[in-house]
């Protein structure tokens, strides 16, 4: 059995949001195009209080939102307005730039409520690193979904287990849903070079090697292998083809080149960006 690479996530706090970052991190700055992992933390916002996060910008990614529960208001510079619920898709790719919000919506926001979900970065190929912003919303039953022997899997994005996201990927990748009764049975095939797995919730065995629950595990590359769940459990499995070439990152900022960093930071911080319709507030660089 092969040594497991296990990233323990670090606990931050996002416009009062509570999440746990897994990556980056020391130990593995990407797994395929994934370059970054929120786990936003079950909460509960009473009447009046809510998530807010206010303009700020991004080059040379795609977010990907993914909620278990709860709702968000997606606005961007294109002059995209999105609703967001559980199972649903909001997908932005920056290009060369964009700006959005991410919020509680009104409704939500004076009844009071709930949010659990996933944030996830991936870096775009150099080709489109310039390239133009996108956004599309994908509903919860438009994605593919598979129930076969009590282990149910959902993909998100990309390829994978013989299904087809409609989420327009930049490059090859998986990122699927999964959850399993107790005492099922997953192989997690070697299609993609670079895969990880991430434990929400129960007790699951990789080759009968126990994973820690709220840890990123990076599976070795060209390894098929046996997921075991000892419990009910629910998982993400994330991964793709390795990134065609090193990534740096600053703050909101991905890019293959660091003058591009700079470049995008001295703009934002001079106000010469897209902005997003109706917007004032917006987040400084720190």
């Amino acid at each position: 059995m092969p040594t497991l690479t296990v990233i323990r996530p670090r606990a931050e706090e996002v416009e009062g949001q509570p999440i746990l970052r897994p990556l980056p991190s020391a130990k593995c700055r990407s797994v395929g195009p994934f370059v970054f992992f929120d786990h936003m933390l079950p909460t509960h916002y009473p009447p009046g209080h809510g998530m807010n996060i206010r303009q700020h910008p991004h080059i040379g990614l795609s977010t990907l939102t993914w909620l278990f529960e709860g709702q968000l208001q997606h606005k961007d510079s294109l002059g995209s307005d999105q609703q967001v619920g559980p199972g649903d898709v909001s997908w932005m790719t920056a290009g060369a730039a964009i700006a959005h919000i991410e919020r509680t919506p009104a409704a939500a926001l004076a009844q009071g409520s709930s949010l659990h979900g996933l944030q996830v970065w991936l870096a775009s190929p150099k080709e489109h690193e310039q390239g133009p912003g996108h956004y599309s919303h994908h509903p919860a039953d438009s994605l593919p979904f598979s129930d076969n022997l009590g282990v149910k899997i959902r993909l998100i994005a990309g390829t994978g287990f013989c299904m087809t996201s409609p989420v327009p990927v930049l490059s090859p990748t998986l990122y699927a849903e999964v959850q399993m009764q107790t005492a099922t049975t997953l192989l997690i095939p070697a299609e993609h070079p670079e895969r990880a797995l991430y434990v929400l919730e129960g007790e699951a065995q990789l080759e009968s090697q126990a994973l820690e629950p709220r840890s990123l595990v990076v599976l070795p590359a060209g390894e098929a292998m046996t997921l075991y769940a000892a419990s009910d459990c629910h998982l993400v499995l994330i991964g793709g083809a390795a990134l065609d070439g090193p990534r740096r990152m600053n703050w909101n900022f991905v890019a293959s080149d660091q003058g591009l960093i700079e470049q995008a930071r001295t703009r934002w911080a001079a106000g010469d960006w897209p902005t997003v319709p109706g917007e004032v507030g917006r987040i400084e660089l720190p």
